[in-house]
Parts: C-alpha cells; structure tokens; sequence
C-alpha cells in the first residue's frame, strides 16, 4: 500500500487488502472509497472483504468503479455525492492510485 496525500480531504492508494485496513484507520483516515470494479484482476482483494474489515472498524466505505472504459458524468456524481456525505479525511484507492486522483480531479469544477 502506498498512500499519497492529495490535500487535507483526499489521498489516494494502490489496491488495498483487508489487512491493510486496519492500518488506513491508524492513519486518521475516516473512509475509504474503492474506484476498483471487481474482478479485474486475478489477485485482486474483492471490494466485499475491503468493506467487511471497514465496517467492522468503523470506517465508512463505498464504492464507485470504472475501469479502461472510463468514468461517466454519473460515477463522478456518485463521487460528489461520497465527498459531500462521508467523513474526512478519505482515501480512494484503485489499482495504482491514478483513476482515484482523475476522479478527484474531475469533481473540483462542480464542488466549487
């Protein structure tokens, strides 16, 4: 896991696993949202497991997936409607950090 700070609100992070949540706690973070649709890769920790470990912990956790597709007018809504709802800081994660800081991105001109 390897976090970057984007700002007090938002960092984001490579793929996570469920023990790594534990430790995203640990660093103040007060939710997580997975930008990672299931099943892209073999390897990859199911979104289900990451949410389990979460509520258990505490944190609140949602998804908004897109993948090679692209992300639609909807998903970065759906992202508004998670930075506007959930508490901060929040990490994003996907599998390299890249589609959790586009998306971050694309939300500045419709929150300001």
């Amino acid at each position: 896991m390897d976090i970057r700070r984007i700002n007090d609100e938002y960092s984001v992070s490579s793929q996570i696993a469920v023990e790594d949540v534990k430790t995203v706690k640990d660093q103040g973070f007060k939710s997580i949202v997975c930008h990672r649709p299931d099943g892209e890769a073999p390897e990859q920790t199911g979104f289900a497991d990451i949410k389990a470990e979460a509520e258990r912990l505490g944190l609140e956790i949602r998804q908004v997936p897109f993948g090679a597709e692209g992300v639609s007018a909807d998903q970065v809504h759906a992202f508004v409607d998670c930075l506007d709802e959930m508490p901060r800081p929040m990490l994003g994660y996907c599998r390299s950090g890249a589609r959790s800081t586009k998306i971050y991105e694309m939300t500045r001109h419709i929150r300001n």
